[in-house]
């Protein structure tokens, strides 16, 4: 393996490393090419996963001919990739450090290159980006030593037997070196910024140690995390993904680390991901009430209840991670991943209504009151409204689960409507919320009837994406696990996707859209969910024991995966399709383990 031109690399390439405050993406190089500054919803300075030209970047990789093993650090999302050259074998380990109290208050990368045996020689650079196109970086030489500008951030480079050259300023302002390993050499990179605020210039040594409090730090995580079902490993890394797409300073979790990587090879289909979506958190709160992990539950939680009461009555699918609604859609005149764009910043679902979203939002605070937990008092007259709109809103059309422009009587929408009630009656039962449940109730079941009604197609022998149509939508399988239906339709239902829509284990989100689009990660594992909870153990293992090898070299799965090539598409990582492995895996465990 040797260098070649950034973009366009497979997706599949990349690992996440993460500080609860920003994501770094590691290609198979030693490359860094995608850091947003300061944090993960902001404007990348390096972003060359997105623009080749000027998108900047950070590199360390051998010269000349290598080759590259890599895997995380056990129980941590610390990176150590082995490159093994003709001359000697050296490891690196990248992490995002952490404080002693915490994360820093500052993005700290650090980059430890340890001599195994013979010989490696590096060479490596950080290049500023322009932050899609939007702040010209500049250099800075100082007594400290260089600092790059990239409009409001700020980037020290520092490190210990690294080699430095003199910084450049020619084309684009660069800081680089060269170094040799030998075995029992020890090498340090560090790249330090801040965003509108004072610059720290690191102690090298300190960062050294750095590196394995970070490690330590995650250990002491993953020990609290519990779960010695089937598949461990693979739900384990799952969560450790997840982690990182938690904002710390206000417990929001991101959908994805990315934007604009597309779902439609000709492009059009390019979203920004970097938001919390009820929908993902919903799964994230049944996910970590599962695993014990009580901060992350009640932090989550807690954010998105009051960002809800902030920006009410009306709710809204997703927020910003610091609680704020989302702006309008940006588009930046850049290339773009393999030259297919647009680049934007913004997502133009905000403001479209999904009545899903009812559903989600009980499940969350059903999950969260039935692991022994409170809810306040003004959560509890809150959630009896929106309880109340339910049953005034259930009628209308939406955009759907998929957030499409023709608005239609989406049958998971009216699924999570009755999921919604269900679940505002049981926390009426059990004394945290008040209102009116018997009106809940009747509304549950003309919504029930009204689905069997007008959703199911006798020819179809299907679930049928909406009212008047024989389209078939796997977001329908949802509805197993919440409880509406794990009968004789369900079962007929995912046959019916399975012949349809299905590739493999893996699906396509509904009828025609592999005309311009890969299967979605998330899909599959909801079949693989679905099966189990129809009585259908055996296929759902063997589709999971399928399933969960699909991601990349480091358990990594992006949105959307070619089911010919195994190459990814969409953001990276997707929340989504972790928090779905981890559902399944779940769920498929509890229905399926032998009764003691």
């Amino acid at each position: 393996m040797n260098a070649h031109g950034a973009a366009g690399q497979d997706l599949s390439s990349y690992a996440p490393i993460g500080d609860g405050r920003t994501v770094a993406l590691i290609g198979l190089r030693g490359q860094v090419d995608w850091l947003p500054i300061p944090n993960l919803g902001s404007l990348p300075v390096f972003a060359r996963l997105l623009d080749d030209d000027t998108g900047g970047c950070i590199e360390l990789e051998p010269v000349g001919e290598y080759t590259v093993r890599r895997r995380y650090v056990a129980g941590t999302n610390v990176l150590r990739t082995t490159f093994t050259t003709p001359q000697g074998r050296a490891t690196v380990t990248d992490a995002l450090v952490t404080g002693v109290a915490g994360r820093l208050p500052w993005a700290e990368l650090a980059r430890r290159i340890d001599g195994v045996s013979g010989t490696v020689e590096f060479t490596w650079r950080v290049l500023p980006g322009t932050s899609l196109g939007t702040a010209s970086p500049w250099l800075d030489v100082g007594r400290e030593g260089p600092v790059i500008r990239s409009g409001k951030t700020s980037i020290a480079v520092v490190g210990s037997d690294h080699g430095p050259r003199a910084p450049s300023r020619e084309h684009q302002p660069q800081v680089s070196g060269r170094f040799t390993t030998a075995t029992g050499s020890r090498h340090v990179i560090v790249v330090a910024a801040t965003h509108d605020e004072p610059l720290h210039f690191p102690d090298p040594a300190i960062v050294d140690e750095g590196i394995d409090r970070t490690i330590s730090a995650w250990r002491v995580w993953s020990r609290e995390f519990s779960f010695d079902g089937r598949w461990s490993a693979h739900v384990q890394r799952s969560a450790l993904t997840l982690k990182q797409l938690i904002y710390a300073p206000t417990g929001a979790i991101a959908a994805a680390a990315t934007t604009s990587l597309p779902e439609n090879p000709r492009g059009g289909k390019n979203w920004d991901y970097r938001f919390a979506w009820v929908r993902d958190l919903a799964y994230t709160a049944h996910a970590l009430v599962r695993f014990g992990l009580r901060e992350e539950t009640h932090a989550a939680i807690s954010w998105l209840l009051r960002t809800i009461r902030l920006h009410g009555p009306e709710l809204h699918i997703f927020y910003s991670l610091d609680g704020e609604l989302p702006d309008d859609v940006r588009e930046y005149d850049v290339e773009g991943w393999r030259g297919i764009g647009p680049v934007v910043t913004g997502n133009p679902a905000q403001g479209q209504l999904q009545l899903g979203v009812f559903g989600d939002l009980f499940a969350i605070c059903r999950t969260y009151v039935d692991a022994g937990n409170v809810l306040d008092v003004a959560t509890g007259r809150m959630l009896a409204d929106v309880a109340d709109r339910t049953c005034d809103l259930w009628r209308n059309r939406d955009a759907g689960m998929w957030e499409l422009e023709d608005l239609q009587h989406y049958t998971s929408s009216k699924m999570g409507c009755w999921q919604a009630l269900g679940d505002a009656i049981h926390l009426a039962e059990v004394g945290q919320i008040d209102g009116s449940p018997d009106r809940w109730r009747a509304e549950q079941d003309r919504i029930r009837e009204w689905i069997s009604e007008n959703c199911w197609s006798d020819a179809r022998e299907s679930y049928v994406m909406h009212p008047g149509t024989d389209d078939l939508d796997t977001s329908v399988l949802l509805h197993a696990p919440s409880g509406f239906d794990r009968g004789e339709r369900m079962l007929k239902t995912i046959d019916a996707l399975t012949a349809e829509l299905g590739s493999g284990n893996q699906l396509y989100r509904y009828t025609g859209v592999h005309r311009e689009e890969f299967a979605f990660v998330a899909c599959g594992f909801w079949r693989a969910t679905a099966l189990a909870c129809v009585g259908r153990g055996d296929e759902a293992v063997a589709a999971m024991d399928d399933l969960v090898t699909q991601g990349n070299d480091v358990s990594v799965f992006a949105e959307m995966i070619d089911p010919d090539t195994g190459d990814a598409w969409g953001n990276v990582p997707q929340a989504l399709s972790h928090l779905a492995l981890i559902t399944a895996a779940l769920t498929i465990d509890e229905l399926t383990r032998p009764k003691r």
